[in-house]
């Protein structure tokens, strides 16, 4: 019979150390490593669920339009004289803006004068003859049918003379037209022909715009879901704010409120435009140019509100997670409503009082136990804050509402 070998026995003892030593290491670290884990916590920022009022926004974008806008035409053919006005000034009602080469006007208008004038001659010898056939008739002495006629010849005579007033009038009318005025009061633009082109009323063109800008309106539209609850607030008397936003969200141009609404649903984009008239008293909102709306669809006096940051999205729809009372965290399903880029209505899932995971989402569970950082409450808004305006202040700008409760 064979011996065994001394350097099998070696490995198998070297198996049996290493079997050894790795339970112990398993008994003494593995077993409280796993005990830790379990007792480790999450450390999260949270929130708490408040109930306040909320402005439902909706930010459109829109084309500011003047109040007023009309192309001066020349009103009579002629040759432009000279232009009285420079690109962007501001006129008046009634202020010379060019003038036409009158002229031709005039001598039309000296023609009609001396005709009147020859009229008004005629007209008087025909009365007072009249007058003496009239005498002689009630002496028998002239013919029914001569004083017929003479009659005849002084109604002709007075019509010549109530046509040759009427030139007379068109005349004064056409000198009148050849000084172009401003039909409003406004800013007029560049001029678009120069003195020495024959002009008219057929011209396209024209010879300048005159705009009045203030006050201007604002033209946007409103998704057709959301217009009956603006037309509510409307038709019922309610001043709606509008504010005129600019390149950025704080970029705020002019504060006006909601005049009108159209009467039909365009059905290219399923929208309905409204009209907001602004004051514009310092200028800044120009003809053409575009901005953002910002209305205030409905004021939710009473709302459950949470910052959006809470807000997680599973296979199940929209959840948060509740911190409980011994600080373990719970998975609540919340039905969602309204929002803005900071604040989140809840229609239902949750109560005003909770605390609500806003940071640190991502490593959580259902019943992880978490270490709590409570995150700065926003500051309330006050009632007078919710965006209100009065129709009779016509000039003034309405006051907006700078934040959400």
């Amino acid at each position: 019979m064979s011996r065994p070998s001394s350097g099998g026995k070696t490995g198998w003892l070297m198996v049996g150390v290493v079997v050894i030593v790795g339970v112990i290491w398993w008994i003494s670290h593995g077993h409280k490593s796993s005990k830790s884990d379990a007792d480790q916590t999450v450390p999260v920022v949270a929130a708490v669920v408040r109930q306040g009022s909320f402005v439902d926004y909706r930010s459109q974008p829109g084309t500011v339009t003047p109040s007023n806008s009309v192309v001066v035409r020349s009103q009579v053919d002629g040759v432009l004289k000279s232009i009285a006005f420079n690109g962007g000034q501001a006129v008046k009602q009634g202020d010379l803006l060019a003038e036409i080469d009158p002229r031709a006007f005039q001598s039309q208008l000296q023609l009609a004068t001396g005709d009147l004038a020859s009229s008004q001659a005629k007209l008087s010898n025909a009365q007072d003859t009249l007058k003496h056939y009239e005498v002689l008739a009630t002496q028998d002495s002239i013919s029914r049918q001569r004083l017929a006629d003479q009659r005849s010849l002084v109604t002709q005579y007075a019509a010549e003379v109530k046509s040759e007033q009427g030139r007379i009038g068109s005349a004064n009318l056409q000198v009148s037209n050849a000084r172009i005025t401003s039909p409003i009061s406004g800013v007029v633009g560049l001029r678009r022909v120069d003195p020495g082109n024959l002009v008219g009323p057929s011209d396209a063109r024209g010879i300048a715009v005159v705009t009045q800008s203030q006050p201007s309106k604002v033209v946007f539209s409103v998704p057709v879901n959301v217009v009956p609850r603006v037309l509510q607030r409307l038709n019922a008397g309610s001043c709606i704010p509008v504010e005129a936003i600019g390149d950025g969200p704080d970029d705020v141009l002019g504060s006006g409120r909601l005049l009108a609404a159209n009467n039909q649903v365009d059905p290219a984009t399923g929208t309905v435009k409204f009209e907001a008239e602004f004051a514009n008293a310092d200028g800044t909102l120009l003809p053409n140019q575009f901005v953002t709306a910002k209305l205030p669809v409905e004021v939710l006096p009473q709302a459950i509100l949470l910052p959006s940051s809470a807000i997680q999205q599973g296979a199940q729809g929209a959840f948060v997670y509740v911190i409980k009372d011994d600080k373990t965290v719970a998975v609540v399903p919340v039905r969602l409503g309204t929002s803005d880029t900071t604040t989140t209505v809840i229609k239902s899932g949750v109560a005003p009082g909770a605390k609500v995971v806003v940071e640190g989402a991502d490593r959580l569970r259902a019943g992880i136990p978490v270490s709590v950082t409570m995150s700065v409450e926003p500051t309330p808004t006050s009632p007078s804050n919710t965006p209100e305006c009065h129709r009779d202040e016509a000039n003034a700008s309405p006051r907006m509402p700078t934040g959400r409760s």
